[in-house]
């Protein structure tokens, strides 16, 4: 057997080169991170912790105890997200990813679920609770529906999520969900 000791040892020194660019360019790349000032971890500035109040396993109940479904709650993306993941009791299922956009100074939600439909939220902390506010069409077609959904950290370690809509431009307000949200137990 003829072993080829030369082609072993370029294959070995085209790797180490490899490997040696690419710590240069980490190193670059971190260096000038750090210089543009980002020499904190992303996300960890104070305001993308303001929702992580919600953040865990929920059990949703009507105010008057009724079961309304089951919500998983989790920060993602290294603490830079926070992804919602509903099952309502009737069988609705849907989910959310919800961002402190710090270029705007804004908190933001896109919620999705398997009626199809849409809702994008823009907000931020108002009064202790996070208040998140958006527009969709009417079904109808005609004009739009404006909607306000609020999550209230309360005294009992509970979430209170009340969700409101207006087809009248904001005049008169109804509610679409109202539900209180305690932790699972294991």
């Amino acid at each position: 057997m003829n072993f080829n000791w030369e082609a072993r040892v370029k294959r070995v020194a085209m790797r180490t080169k490899a490997l040696i660019a690419t710590a240069i360019l980490v190193t670059s790349v971190s260096a000038a991170w750090a210089q543009d000032g980002h020499s904190e971890k992303p996300c960890s500035s104070p305001e993308y912790s303001q929702f992580d109040f919600w953040v865990g396993d929920w059990q949703v109940t009507s105010p008057d105890g009724k079961p309304l479904g089951a919500n998983r709650i989790a920060k993602i993306l290294g603490g830079c997200a926070i992804q919602e993941n509903w099952a309502g009791a009737g069988g609705s299922i849907g989910q959310s990813y919800n961002i402190y956009a710090k270029a705007r100074g804004v908190w933001h939600q896109t919620w999705v679920d398997n009626s199809g439909s849409l809702l994008v939220l823009d907000g931020g902390i108002e009064d202790g609770r996070m208040v998140l506010r958006g527009e969709t069409p009417a079904r109808d077609g005609k004009g739009t529906v404006m909607h306000e959904i609020s999550w209230t950290p309360m005294a009992t370690g509970q979430v209170r999520q009340h969700w409101q809509i207006s087809r009248d431009g904001g005049g008169e307000w109804s509610d679409a969900f109202v539900g209180i949200y305690s932790r699972k137990h294991d």
